[in-house]
């Protein structure tokens, strides 16, 4: 016959297992509140190191601009072998930056970057300004998207859009819209080409180098267009257009009319070309520890001023 523990020893043990579970509990809670520390502690971290990225950038585009105005004091005609054009290799801030960490971490933190002539770029607003299509530029960017295996058809395709786009009256209301139909986008930036019926991403990538949208028309700079841009300017071709640039290394242009007295004693057409640059964009990357951010910016200079046009984070 089986014997009942006593009620003594069953409160014991009842009391042995509300005491770990009491325990299990508390060491729950301690190790969710530490958690929560460390999760508030690193979000703190971030948010610093976020900051300091941004104010290292700026700084970076404030010295840009400075290198652009000192050069314009000096020189009214921008070649590849002018200082701005120099581009700053990884360089170690920890000697010029107190950002409040350890030692080892403040020598991660390293800047790098480039000044680039947006007019060595074919100027994609120059296809429409004002909403008025200019045949010639059309040509132009049809050569270049020739020479690169891309449907020339598609600078007239492109042309089109920005015409209907700043032609178009803008829509006031819902029921405007539905009346005229969606409105043409607008575009302003090279990515925007992907709305031109036709243009798809592994064509994008193969001008992307090549082309820009800035906020007026321009120029191209011949003192450092690519030999694709200069191709598609004046009907060089490629190979041609590559003798011009591996010449141009030893004897840039220093009026436009240098230029086009070259392309006249060949018959070639040309484009509108000019010597100096008013728009040039920064590139700009900042690591700090384990953040990391990229920057470019477009920075217009006219004369002894610049002015930043617009700034977009990678």
């Amino acid at each position: 016959m089986k014997t009942r523990p006593a009620p003594q020893s069953r409160q014991r043990g009842v009391a042995v297992i509300i005491a770990l579970l009491l325990t299990t509990l508390a060491i729950t809670i301690v190790a969710s509140l530490f958690w929560q520390q460390q999760v508030q502690v690193r979000s703190i971290e971030n948010q610093r190191l976020q900051l300091q990225k941004q104010w290292i950038l700026r700084g970076a585009l404030d010295w840009a601009g400075l290198i652009l105005r000192e050069d314009a004091k000096y020189s009214s005609v921008d070649t590849l072998d002018e200082p701005w054009a120099t581009p700053l290799a990884e360089t170690r801030l920890n000697q010029y930056v107190e950002n409040g960490q350890s030692a080892a971490d403040a020598a991660d933190a390293t800047l790098s970057g480039s000044i680039a002539d947006a007019q060595a770029r074919y100027n994609l607003t120059d296809l429409c300004p004002n909403g008025m299509i200019n045949p010639d530029e059309v040509s132009a960017f049809a050569r270049l998207l020739n020479n690169a295996n891309i449907d020339p058809a598609l600078a007239q395709a492109t042309a089109n859009l920005m015409a209907d786009a700043q032609q178009k009256p803008a829509a006031n209301n819902a029921d405007t819209v539905n009346q005229s139909g969606p409105l043409p986008m607008n575009l302003t930036q090279v990515d925007d080409l992907l709305a031109v019926p036709g243009f798809t991403p592994e064509m994008l990538a193969k001008i992307k180098d090549f082309v820009i949208f800035l906020p007026r028309a321009t120029a191209v700079n011949v003192n450092t267009a690519p030999a694709e841009v200069l191709s598609a300017i004046s009907t060089l071709s490629i190979s041609d257009a590559t003798a011009l640039v591996a010449s141009r290394n030893t004897a840039t242009f220093r009026n436009p009319g240098d230029f086009m007295m070259l392309m006249h004693e060949n018959h070639l057409i040309v484009a509108n070309v000019a010597v100096s640059t008013s728009y040039f964009l920064v590139n700009g990357k900042v690591r700090m520890s384990r953040a990391e951010s990229e920057i470019q910016a477009l920075i217009e200079r006219n004369g002894a001023n610049t002015k930043l046009i617009w700034i977009r984070e990678y």
